[in-house]
This record gives structure tokens, C-alpha cells and sequence, in this order.
């Protein structure tokens, strides 16, 4: 044991380590850190350390389900009128029209990429708006952000709840 000139006795000790990663030491004082200005580690290595590499695990999301995507489409239309038919005015006689093109995206959302909680993507929302605008129909943004809101609101859990009753 070794005396440090102004704390007293070193004691030297190896720190805890895994048996791949090389070991350190290191120096205890008797002395509080604040008072020895000379308490300090010393790396005995002589391998660098290597980190491991290691491939993430990736989460594949189940399929989108046929069933589940016509009777949901099914329950969006009849929402969706209902929740814009107060606004009936802003759309006049397009009111149908903009139902159909927003349903009819919705459905190829729900048949080719919706699969369950977790993939509700914003894309479907915003081609509704780029459809509506483009064939000229009135009130997109507020149809657009209505259909968005109502799925935001009940696809999930709706999907929940019909994977339960299929699991049954």
C-alpha cells in the first residue's frame, strides 16, 4: 500500500467489469475528492474497447383485412355524412360527391396499407384534399380534416375490437 503524500494510505482496487471488456483500477483516497486534487483512474488496458453490433429487431405489422376494410368504409360513410351534414350548405349539390371520393380513398387505404393500430398514415387524408380540390368540389379542407379527425378518433380502436371479436 502506497501513502499519498497529503490524504494518507492508496488502496487499489479493479473495477467491476464484464469478462470481454478489459479491466481498470482505480486509486481510492482517504481523502474526500474535494480536498486531493491528485484522486484519479488508471486504464490498464490494452485491447480498445469494441462495441457490438447487433441488428435491431423490426416489428412487421399484420396484413390489412378485407372484412374488417369494407365494414369499416361501410361505417366511415354513413359518420362522415352524418358529421358534414350540418355543414350541407358549403357543399350544396356536391354533398354526395364528396362523400364518395372521400369513402372511396379510405377504402383503398384500409385494403392495401392499414394494418391495425400503429399504421394510420396521414397520406390517404391528404389525397382526399388533393381529389376534392382537383375535381373542383367545395368545402375540401373542411371534409379532409373531418375524415381525418374521425379516423384518428375510431379506426384503431375499431380494429381492436373487431380482431377480438374474431379471435372468439
Amino acid at each position: 500500500m502506497a501513502l499519498h503524500r497529503s490524504c494518507g494510505p492508496l488502496i487499489s482496487s479493479p473495477l467491476p467489469t464484464p469478462a470481454t471488456t478489459p479491466t481498470s483500477t482505480i486509486l481510492i483516497h482517504s481523502c474526500p475528492p474535494t480536498v486531493c486534487i491528485n484522486a484519479r483512474v488508471r486504464n490498464t488496458t490494452t485491447k480498445p474497447l469494441r462495441a457490438t453490433a447487433s441488428t435491431p429487431q423490426k416489428y412487421v405489422y399484420p396484413d390489412p383485412i378485407p372484412e374488417f376494410a369494407e365494414s369499416e368504409t361501410h361505417k366511415f360513410r354513413a359518420e362522415l355524412s352524418r358529421k358534414l351534414l350540418k355543414y350541407k350548405a358549403t357543399f350544396g349539390d356536391d354533398f354526395s360527391s364528396v362523400i364518395d371520393v372521400c369513402a372511396e380513398i379510405f377504402s383503398e387505404f384500409l385494403l392495401k396499407e392499414y394494418g391495425g393500430p400503429g399504421t394510420l398514415l396521414v397520406d390517404p387524408f391528404t389525397d382526399m384534399l388533393v381529389a376534392l380540390k382537383e375535381k373542383e368540389l367545395p368545402g375540401a379542407p373542411l371534409a379532409a380534416r373531418a375524415t381525418l379527425l374521425w379516423a384518428q378518433n375510431y379506426l384503431d380502436q375499431d380494429r381492436d375490437v373487431w380482431n377480438s371479436k374474431s379471435s372468439k
